[in-house]
């Protein structure tokens, strides 16, 4: 006889204590209506500006509601985590605000900037440990760590107080919304946000349609949900960072699969054109994890049409380093950022007529190498161009031929193109 496994809910009561908790450590972040977005999509947009904690970002909410659940020997013993980012970030305020010795172990390569700011949360409370060059080697670090001190494991989604504790932005935006809430549109990582969300408006509000949104290179919580048991992935993307996990937790799958109206994926390009329309247009700096919730309101235009809806903006901290491929990245997604191999003819001349004759008006050369030349008549060179428009391709690929510039198209060439962007 089959015996069914219960699925944990959070409890209503459970997120109500979590959010006393939280009362004098997590900011009750404002709603914030979009007027630009608004009017794009005929809508009421409504950001959660979960990117205005103090650590920038929702993760305090979960890592302080564990915690401040330890008993007195968890407490003793010392708490270890693994994270690259913003968990680690919660963990550490966490320490230093309930007085807890804590190890968080992070990979190697991970940048210098994201290491100060826990050191600066934890102060005396945190160590940082740097070991090897994945998440997976700093998680494997960590769990050792943990059995052989008997010290205890702050998880990142995989957990009841974790999950209790983000479900309190549930509280905080349905005790804040003016109207009805239609849409609530949620990036999934682990999945600790959106079990915890959804299950306190499937409580709260059971007629709010909930979205899960995933970067498309990371679909663990979709393909879990497809094949109706909690899949690990053979590879991911890292891009967006704090929405890219191989596996969900199981505890956040289960509650996901009966909760989410859909779930559904952004191209990466997608979310970094969003990143920097935000930062252009509204100056609000977001990281790729927090740009998820609005990238996918593309793909849901027609249904919210006159509606409300609630886009969670769920973190901040983004590396200025990275600009350059976020900006690469957007241009790539819109059609706009192209690389060739051009035949240029072993002759004078030949590379002003390249500009002059082929290129349009307002087409800018952006990556220009050159090799030796191949044979006595052409010299191939690598040329990457940035469009003004996505029309303008065709033209162009039609007279690099017709001049006999052209050598090949790399965009297409995933193998080739890895090397260039």
């Amino acid at each position: 006889m089959k015996v069914e496994t219960k699925i944990y809910y959070p409890s209503m009561a459970a997120v109500e204590e979590a959010a006393r908790k939280l009362q004098d450590v997590a900011e009750v972040t404002p709603l914030t209506v979009s007027k630009r977005y608004s009017k794009e999509f005929e809508s009421n947009i409504i950001f959660k500006r979960e990117d205005l904690q103090q650590v920038r970002s929702y993760k305090v909410r979960g890592a302080y509601n564990k915690m401040a659940s330890l008993s007195p020997t968890q407490i003793e013993n010392g708490i270890v985590c693994a994270s690259a980012g913003n968990h680690a970030q919660g963990v550490a305020l966490s320490c230093k605000l309930l007085k807890i010795k804590g190890t968080i172990f992070m990979p190697a390569p991970t940048p210098k900037q994201k290491i100060e700011q826990v050191n600066m949360f934890g102060e005396e409370y945190t160590e940082v440990v740097l070991v090897g060059d994945t998440f997976d080697d700093a998680n494997a670090a960590a769990m050792e760590e943990c059995e052989r001190l008997n010290k205890t494991f702050i998880h990142p989604f995989n957990d009841e107080k974790v999950i209790e504790g983000q479900a309190t932005m549930a509280l905080e935006i349905i005790d804040q919304a003016q109207h009805p809430i239609h849409y609530v549109f949620v990036p999934v990582g682990g999945g600790g946000l959106s079990a915890g969300l959804s299950s306190v408006f499937k409580e709260l509000s059971p007629n709010t349609k909930i979205i899960g949104v995933e970067p498309k290179g990371a679909p663990s919580m979709s393909t879990s949900i497809q094949n109706k048991r909690n899949t690990e992935l053979n590879k991911i993307e890292n891009f967006v960072d704090g929405a890219s996990v191989k596996r969900v937790g199981d505890l956040n799958f289960a509650i996901c699969q009966q909760n989410l109206d859909a779930m559904i994926t952004v191209d990466e390009g997608k979310v970094c054109e969003i990143m920097l329309d935000l930062y252009n247009k509204d100056a609000i700096i977001v990281e790729p994890a927090g740009a998820l919730s609005i990238a996918a309101l593309e793909q849901y235009a027609d249904e919210i049409k006159g509606k409300n809806v609630i886009c969670i903006v769920s973190g901040s901290n983004n590396d200025i380093t990275r600009t350059a491929e976020i900006k690469e990245r957007a241009l790539l997604y819109a059609n706009l950022k192209h690389y060739f191999i051009i035949k240029f003819p072993q002759r004078a001349g030949s590379l002003r007529e390249f500009v002059v004759d082929i290129l349009g008006p307002n087409d800018d050369i952006t990556y220009f190498e050159y090799t030796k030349k191949t044979n006595r008549d052409n010299g191939a060179a690598v040329v990457g161009l940035e469009l003004k428009s996505a029309n303008d391709l065709e033209p162009l690929i039609t007279k690099m031929k017709l001049h006999n510039f052209y050598g090949d198209y790399l965009n297409d060439k995933p193998d080739l193109f890895q090397f260039l962007v």
